[in-house]
């Protein structure tokens, strides 16, 4: 018995042996030299693999980056939104582009006081399994469910729930633009937009697209279509998606044309110094009426 043992433990050995041999000579076969400065680019990169650059991670954008440069290419088109690109360039010998800054923007405003709750729902705290069931709290097809599933997928800590509104809030300092809150929302309530001159902008905070009538009965300030705001814009910026307004970023001049036109309020300005009263016209006095006595007349 004892030898049988031996020997099972001695070929068992031989065979491990000659298995660790064979894979060794198979890795040498088949090694793939990757360039070392793959790891120094991604080194210098934030290591979220959040997706913003448009690759599957950080690595693939180091691959793709190190590529460009072996082919005497620019890094036009190759952008970390949550590094810093200056860094990655100067690694390769190249000049980096620098790419507009964007930021998170939530397309809603259907807070608990706009749009106050018609039911109540119990069940996973998770927006795309709410959305399969219902239309939300409110009653708006279209507008945020706040069970912060944009939350759970931020890597930089740069969103939150607030619990008076219940709407998702952009901490604008922390925030990258690397859209991954926009992909994580079923409804597509969260846009990336870019942040604008000094930082300011001006978006419509609705995604109802369901008629005016219906859409006032869910949201005291959703969009209803009525296209003041794209008669008014002198600029072109706006447009009619539907029932819905959209203002394209690229075109707006943030003269604020629409938000004053807008009767609903849905049209929100960011980060804009407050208004200046309007100066009220001057009322002309009308001149006095001069009173003509009338002579009595005699009586004879």
């Amino acid at each position: 018995m004892s030898n049988v043992l031996l020997w099972s433990l001695v070929i068992l050995g031989i065979l491990g042996g000659v298995a660790a041999v064979i894979l060794f000579f198979v890795a040498k076969k088949f090694k793939v030299e990757e360039n070392p400065l793959i790891d120094e680019v991604e080194s210098v990169l934030a290591g979220a693999n959040c997706g913003g650059c448009g690759f599957a991670g950080c690595r693939n954008f180091a691959e793709a980056c190190v590529k460009a440069a072996a082919e005497k290419q620019s890094l036009a088109g190759l952008n970390c939104p949550s590094s810093d690109m200056s860094k990655v360039a100067g690694l390769l010998g190249l000049t980096a582009t620098v790419a507009e800054p964007m930021i998170a923007v939530v397309r809603c405003n259907g807070t608990c006081e706009n749009a106050p709750s018609k039911v109540h729902y119990e069940g996973a705290d998770i927006c795309g399994f709410a959305n399969t069931l219902y239309a939300g709290e409110n009653g708006c097809p279209n507008g945020c469910l706040g069970l912060g599933d944009c939350v759970k997928k931020c890597q930089f800590n740069a969103l939150h729930i607030n619990e008076e509104t219940g709407l998702p809030e952009v901490d604008e300092d922390k925030c990258v633009g690397c859209g991954a809150c926009a992909k994580a929302c079923p409804r597509g309530v969260i846009e990336i937009r870019a942040k604008g001159k000094n930082n300011r902008r001006v978006y419509v905070a609705c995604n109802n697209v369901e008629k005016g009538a219906i859409a006032m009965k869910n949201c005291k300030v959703s969009c209803i279509g009525c296209q003041k705001c794209f008669k008014t814009c002198p600029f072109e910026a706006i447009e009619m998606r539907g029932n819905l307004a959209y203002i394209d970023f690229t075109k707006c001049k943030q003269c604020r044309k629409c938000v004053e036109a807008c009767p609903r309020g849905s049209i929100h300005e960011v980060n804009f110094p407050p208004r200046k009263p309007k100066a009220e016209a001057p009322v002309e006095e009308k001149p006095a009426e001069k009173i003509v006595e009338q002579p009595n007349e005699s009586k004879e």
